[in-house]
């Protein structure tokens, strides 16, 4: 994370006022202007670029500086610390978060399709004049996900020479095909019928944004270089496989840690947690289609009756986990959408299934899905007497795995943060994430932070809960929890270039 001076957001944005609460602010009129026009989205670009434009002249302090030239001792770490806090929860730094986040929650945008919000960044890191790329993470599949993709963001920030450190911040930047129902927040509710961000991404991408400010104004002290990916298609799409494909972990100079973030509604707002090894599943997704003989209802045994094929095959799946898999280990086999039949007195001759397979290892998840395939066929086709053709997504999920080295130094930077003052060692969770992908390719810690707090009290108040789960369509961001995102980017990118800083001296000396 960046080390910058008090000052540095002191006038960041003078659009307006914020009040304490986030979702109590106000903001200018002009960044709430309504844009069902394309004035209106014109005007409201205008509005981040300008918040942005104030972040950019700011000057830095000497922080920095001494804490690299006392390798981070307890005083100059302390007073990083605090620098790095106030910046981030400053009204002007609030101001900028939710003004930005906002824009972005008005147009969400689902995988390989995010426009509006690969602009948007762009805007920002130009007005900071972070030099980056575009056409990253492009579409490999458009058979089966519209779009052509190429959203993607490459950032620099520091130094990029190849004899210094390099690390990686990543934000995911899409939503989900879901109509909102938030309440009390018409004022940035999604314009897009049918697409929400459910799943905090356009938090995401605005903490990480944040960092970035924080960053660039203290690069010329910064003996390294920080990488910001901003990544599309997170939500099953891999676009996260399609940009360390393409080169954004490879790229000179070579990165050699990686660290991303989620929002979490289950935990209290302000807690961080995370764990050594895998942190979320490996996932998988199927789609069954049955063949049988359709006929008229009454009339049965004149049928190869797909439903009864299906309900059994549901059925048969529960078992693959429960007499395969150890109770010490985990495993998930889901079937989440059965469709079949138009009419009550006709027995279909179609029937589709679909679901997905979780585990905690990339080998346990290959297993799971070879028996799926083999139980498929042995119900529907030699039971049955139907046909079944089973597919699979075109990009498998891996597990998310935190490195051990790493994380044992990146729990402390955790706790740094934390409102509780310490990192939650949190049990594995079965969602999927595509960090996976990074994380494969290098040294990784993924952090989850809580924003949970906010419950049926709120609504009191015509403040929305924030302890929806994600993908919900009641979800709703807890703002208060993207100076955190900020600060923990930030101390992350400042500190994991001096950690490896010093293990290179150390390195050399050794020699």
């Amino acid at each position: 994370m960046k080390l910058c001076r008090l000052a540095l957001f002191s006038q960041l944005l003078l659009l307006a006022s914020v009040d304490a609460l986030p979702f109590g602010s106000r903001v200018s009129k002009d960044s709430v202007e309504d844009d069902s026009s394309n004035d209106g989205v014109t005007q409201e670009k205008k509005s981040v670029r300008g918040a942005t434009s104030k972040v950019a002249r700011q000057s830095s302090t000497d922080v920095l500086t001494k804490f690299y030239a006392q390798n981070g001792d307890d005083a100059s770490s302390l007073e990083l610390k605090n620098e790095i806090h106030n910046l981030a929860n400053s009204t002007s730094m609030q101001h900028f978060l939710v003004t930005a986040r906002r824009s972005l929650h008005r147009h969400p945008e689902v995988m390989y399709q995010e426009e509006f919000t690969s602009e948007v960044i762009q805007d920002i890191l130009k007005e900071l004049d972070i030099p980056f790329t575009t056409g990253w993470a492009k579409n490999a599949h458009p058979d089966v996900f519209p779009g052509e993709g190429g959203y993607g963001i490459v950032a620099h920030i520091g130094s990029q020479s190849e004899d210094q450190p390099c690390i990686i911040l990543r934000a995911d930047m899409d939503a989900l095909p879901i109509l909102e129902q938030t309440k009390y927040i018409d004022e940035f509710k999604s314009r897009t019928d049918n697409k929400m961000h459910a799943c905090g991404h356009d938090g995401h991408v605005t903490m990480l944004l944040g960092a970035a400010a924080l960053l660039k104004s203290v690069e010329a002290k910064i003996p390294g270089t920080v990488r910001l990916l901003f990544q599309p298609a997170e939500e099953g799409g891999a676009g996260g496989k399609r940009m360390v494909e393409e080169g954004a972990v490879s790229l000179s100079p070579q990165a050699q840690h990686a660290f991303g973030m989620h929002v979490w509604p289950t935990l209290p707002t302000g807690a961080v947690a995370s764990r050594s090894g895998p942190l979320l599943a490996a996932a998988e997704m199927f789609e069954i289609h049955v063949e049988g003989k359709g006929g008229h209802a009454a009339m049965p045994h004149l049928t190869k009756d797909p439903i009864v094929a299906v309900s059994s095959l549901v059925l048969n799946l529960q078992t693959i986990v429960a007499r395969n898999v150890s109770p010490l280990e985990s495993g998930v086999i889901s079937v989440t959408q059965v469709t079949s039949g138009d009419a009550f007195n006709v027995i279909p001759a179609n029937a589709i299934v679909k679901g997905t397979i979780r585990a905690l290892s990339t080998e346990r998840l290959m297993e799971l899905r070879d028996k799926v395939q083999s139980m498929t066929m042995a119900t529907i086709s030699d039971v049955y007497g139907c046909n079944a053709t089973i597919s699979f997504s075109p990009d498998f999920y891996p597990p998310t795995v935190n490195d051990e080295n790493l994380f044992q130094w990146s729990k402390e930077i955790g706790a740094l943060v934390s409102k509780e003052g310490t990192l939650r060692d949190i049990e594995p969770t079965m969602g999927g994430e595509d960090f996976a992908f990074i994380a494969e390719a290098v040294p990784s810690t993924f952090f989850l932070i809580g924003q949970g707090s906010g419950g049926s009290e709120n609504e009191k108040y015509h403040v929305p809960r924030t302890d929806f789960g994600l993908h919900h369509p009641s979800f709703a961001l807890d703002e208060h929890v993207m100076p955190i995102g900020v600060e923990l980017h930030s101390n992350l990118a400042i500190r994991s270039i001096l950690k490896l800083a010093l293990e290179k001296e150390n390195t050399t000396a050794e020699k």
